[in-house]
């Protein structure tokens, strides 16, 4: 997909903020467009069906927490790469987004050629994801990756969000041992804040709902999927 196909939505209450962020992603080729606040962001999402959304915490009228969460309700922006830009580095507020389904968090403020070389990163997952399989069929297991559905033994499972991503990875390649920092680039983004047990806490998740003998520990490497 080349730049100037990508379409990229920033929802900040601040002017400023817009006009600034706008302008660097502008310049890179980049189709932008603004919102100034979460309402006005779930309704250009809808219309626009953007490629990534860049999106503050604290606006007026709806906050970006309800705004991601609305946003991942609608079906059609389910491969929509959502983050965080704010000012505000409490650990709380940070987890609070990943729970409403953000795919990365970008702390403010951020200097033009950072944000430009974060925001080529997080694209390059829509590069990672453009000539997959949307069904991937292993044994009894079925993921849709583009309804986010599984189905296990002829049994649907909901899965939350992260939980679901972090399947959707290992089982693309059954076998293949993924290292944890590839994961956490991958399923949580390369710059996030969280524990150094995410991955294992999540894996045991997906244990007790998938079945334990499907994922293997490779100690000191990372995780693989067991056909």
């Amino acid at each position: 997909m080349k730049k100037h196909d990508i379409k990229i939505l920033l929802v900040d209450d601040e002017p400023d903020i817009l006009e600034i962020v706008g302008y660097n992603l502008s310049s890179e080729g980049y189709q932008i467009s603004t919102a100034e606040n979460g309402l006005e962001a779930v309704k250009k999402a809808k219309k626009e069906r953007p490629h990534l959304i860049i999106l503050d915490v604290m606006m007026p009228e709806m906050d970006g927490i309800e705004a991601c969460e609305q946003i991942r309700q609608i079906p059609e922006l389910n491969n929509t790469i959502i983050t965080f830009l704010t000012a505000r580095g409490e650990d709380y507020s940070q987890v609070a987004g990943f729970d409403a389904g953000a795919d990365d968090y970008i702390t403010k403020p951020i200097k033009p050629k950072v944000l430009t070389s974060k925001v080529k990163a997080l694209l390059r997952r829509l590069k990672d994801a453009d000539g997959a399989d949307p069904i991937v069929k292993i044994g009894s297991l079925i993921i849709n990756r583009e309804e986010y559905k599984i189905t296990n033994k002829g049994e649907e499972i909901i899965l939350p969000r992260k939980e679901f991503e972090l399947l959707s990875l290992l089982a693309t390649k059954p076998g293949k041992v993924f290292k944890r920092e590839e994961i956490l680039d991958k399923v949580w983004g390369n710059e996030v804040v969280v524990g150094g047990r995410t991955i294992d806490v999540h894996i045991r998740k997906l244990r007790e709902k998938i079945g334990d003998k499907s994922f293997k520990t490779v100690k000191g490497v990372g995780y693989k999927f067991v056909d």
